[in-house]
């Protein structure tokens, strides 16, 4: 297996190739508003990096989010293409469930039983999910949530957390952990898991919000009279 692996959800886009064994190569840049940029040339460079060509892309994994509107998009489209070209499956990932791996998988939650991980939504506001470590796996407890800060439930203000929302607000999670973006190897690692559990993430973005750009709205059609020839009364 050669999966190609990215994610565009957060301030960082982050690509790796992983062999099913290991992470082969990863390569990242952190820039909130060059998502598409920065990642055909990162794909580029990490499947160099690893050694291999597109053709020998066994299958491919991106994040779905939550993640603003235009960066999440940028990743959602390539992997799409890029499956699509090389004829091979594209898998999807919640990427606060890669962060949540990663934290586990790093150490950084320190032996903790749940933790949160909270990503930037802009807007003053974060995208939330609750975790919980049960035989050395995380196993997400809620569905992720677009949410303004003061609204968060007491009980999850003190837990670890994971992500840029505890530096955003630190009145509020209190306990930073320290990992700050998605990163590709771990997104990789959860999606090997799913396919080996026969999981399927669908490939459709989670926006939890209407973009920010919207269509304006034509005024209703107003019946106007036909206007009196020249000369007529």
């Amino acid at each position: 297996m050669i999966l190609l692996a990215m994610d565009t959800s957060t301030s960082a886009i982050t690509v790796a190739v992983h062999d099913g064994s290991r992470v082969l190569a990863e390569k990242a840049v952190v820039d909130a508003r060059a998502h598409t940029e920065h990642l055909a040339p990162l794909i580029v460079k990490t499947l160099a990096a690893a050694g291999v060509g597109p053709v020998d892309v066994t299958d491919v994994a991106v994040g779905v989010g939550p993640g603003p509107f235009t960066g999440l998009r940028v990743g959602l489209v390539t992997a799409k293409t890029f499956a699509f070209a090389c004829g091979v499956p594209c898998h999807g990932v919640v990427s606060l469930d890669a962060l949540a791996y990663a934290a586990l998988s790093s150490g950084s939650i320190d032996g903790a039983p749940e933790f949160v991980v909270a990503t930037d939504a802009r807007r003053k506001e974060v995208y939330l999910a609750r975790y919980t470590v049960e035989d050395g796996r995380v196993r997400r407890q809620t569905d992720p949530e677009v949410i303004r800060p003061a609204d968060i439930p007491e009980e999850l203000r003190g837990l670890p957390a994971v992500g840029r929302g505890p530096v955003l607000y630190p009145e509020v999670l209190t306990q930073p952990v320290g990992l700050l973006d998605a990163s590709a190897g771990a997104l990789a690692e959860v999606a090997l898991q799913q396919i080996a559990e026969g999981v399927e993430i669908g490939l459709d973005a989670l926006y939890l919000r209407r973009p920010d750009a919207q269509p304006s709205v034509a005024p209703k059609s107003t019946i106007m009279a036909p206007r009196a020839q020249i000369g007529q009364p």
